[in-house]
């Protein structure tokens, strides 16, 4: 009798535990598509994107050739004139559009601007465009024999302007259009942080006599540190990855002036063929964009 009110007493202990144990499990159960579908569609694909840099392809004929992919990506003039040129877009587009996104928040954040909201809306309408239609939109503007600018500059005595054909406004042209297409959107994420500022901070400079540019100096600037941070990471993850405008713009050209690393990646991978060869393109280039990301959180982040 002892024994079996002891088994009936420990059945509700027994429930109970499972009970709990279930209810540790539950979340993990929910997640579990996630992360299947996370390891199906991208871990998968980048392990074997890693796999494949290591083979060399001739042809249909994949041999195995260890680090003979990265070894010539040293030597291949090509791949560092697609870096150069994707530095060059880095170091002279993304500050250029970061310091009008700062000064167009600033502007639409104004006490004295109206129908603030309709221009909001229109800085950040470029974002929606899609990449090939924007791109090929300013193709059409900056054809140097019959685009629109060339049209409008050439009523005021300007000389056409060869663009999309010369190797410097070639260049231009892609900034130009990465500027249009972007400069909105970084704006809105500026003006966001700008309206979360608290307002004391600018009474109290206020007090102090300081002026405007002081005032954005010490203030603003401060308080926009974190965002700047943010802006500028995903900036040069988006730089240093570009090929839908040069693609559609230029195709590299001319003279391999606007070509990529993105571009030249898709080249060697998908007109080529040579799937080794464009897999190891692309880990160096995760790999530059991890050691840039390192360096900018080492100077732009939070310090204690």
């Amino acid at each position: 009798m002892t024994a079996l009110s002891e088994r009936v007493s420990a059945r509700p202990a027994t429930r109970t535990r499972d009970r709990r144990q279930g209810m540790r499990l539950a979340p993990y159960l929910f997640v579990l598509p996630a992360l299947a579908l996370f390891a199906i569609f991208k871990l998968y694909p980048i392990a074997w994107s890693f796999w494949l840099s290591l083979f060399r392809t001739d042809g249909a004929l994949q041999t195995f050739a260890g680090a003979a992919n990265y070894q010539r990506l040293v030597g291949d003039p090509l791949f560092w004139t697609s870096l150069r040129n994707t530095g060059v877009i880095l170091l002279v587009q993304v500050p250029v559009m970061l310091v009008l996104a700062m000064g167009l928040a600033v502007a639409l954040n104004s006490s004295l601007l109206r129908f603030k909201g309709f221009l909001r809306l229109g800085f950040f309408m470029p974002m929606i465009t899609g990449l090939v239609a924007y791109g090929v939109l300013f193709t059409v503007l900056l054809n140097p024999q019959s685009g629109l600018v060339n049209w409008v500059i050439g009523l005021v005595g300007v000389p056409e302007i060869p663009w999309l054909t010369d190797t410097l406004w070639a260049r231009i042209a892609i900034g130009l259009a990465l500027t249009w297409h972007y400069t909105g959107y970084n704006a809105v994420i500026f003006l966001s942080r700008l309206q979360a500022l608290p307002k004391d901070h600018y009474d109290a400079a206020s007090v102090d006599g300081a002026g405007a540019w002081n005032r954005f100096r010490h203030v603003t600037l401060p308080g926009l540190r974190p965002v700047i941070l943010l802006t500028l990471v995903m900036s040069t993850i988006g730089t240093l990855q570009l090929f839908d405008e040069p693609y559609v713009m230029t195709n590299g050209g001319p003279d391999n002036s606007t070509m990529t690393v993105g571009l030249y990646l898709y080249n060697n991978g998908f007109r080529f063929l040579d799937f080794g060869y464009a897999s190891a393109i692309a880990y160096a280039l995760a790999v530059i964009i991890g050691i840039l990301g390192v360096v900018q959180f080492r100077f732009l982040g939070e310090r204690p």
